[in-house]
């Protein structure tokens, strides 16, 4: 019964995966909602979209019938890893993540020229903060299906 956190950046295939598990039957969540997160304005005037704490601990206390995949990449995730038996990081190089950003039609992010600088941006700055305290890494150039077993096999370590 692991509790798997896949975060990377947007174009990685978080969403792609998770829809793979679930139907494979796993329990997934995919945070990017307004039931899991919210905004919260920063002290220098900025906006944040950031977990929703009580919620996502709800979520991972009372987890206890299989495998629970959850996506995301918030700011205020890394108070959860301990709550979390994997932190899996998923990366793809910035060509096919651009490339997938402005293709998929099921998020509209990614397809403005200042939306794509900021996952350039963060690919830069962010990236190597997720990597440094990540327990695992899926390049996810490879074919889905691969980096389906691959998390179910992370899963099945716990």
């Amino acid at each position: 019964m692991a509790k798997i956190l896949i975060t990377g950046m947007s174009g990685t295939g978080k969403s792609t995966a998770l829809e793979r598990l679930r139907l494979r039957g796993h329990t997934t969540v995919d945070t990017d909602s307004e039931v899991w997160s919210r905004w919260v304005r920063l002290p220098d005037g900025s906006s944040d979209w950031i977990w929703r704490e009580q919620a996502i601990r709800e979520l991972l206390s009372g987890h206890r019938d299989g495998h629970l995949f959850v996506a995301g990449c918030k700011t205020n995730q890394g108070g959860f890893y301990p709550l979390f038996d994997q932190v899996v990081l998923f990366s793809a190089p910035a060509d096919v993540i651009l490339a997938r950003v402005g293709a998929r039609t099921t998020n509209p992010y990614g397809k403005r020229d200042d939306e794509r600088d900021a996952i350039l941006g963060h690919l830069e700055t962010v990236e190597p903060l997720l990597r440094a305290t990540a327990t695992a890494e899926i390049d996810t150039t490879v074919p889905v299906e691969r980096v389906v077993q691959r998390l179910e096999e992370l899963a099945a370590e716990q």
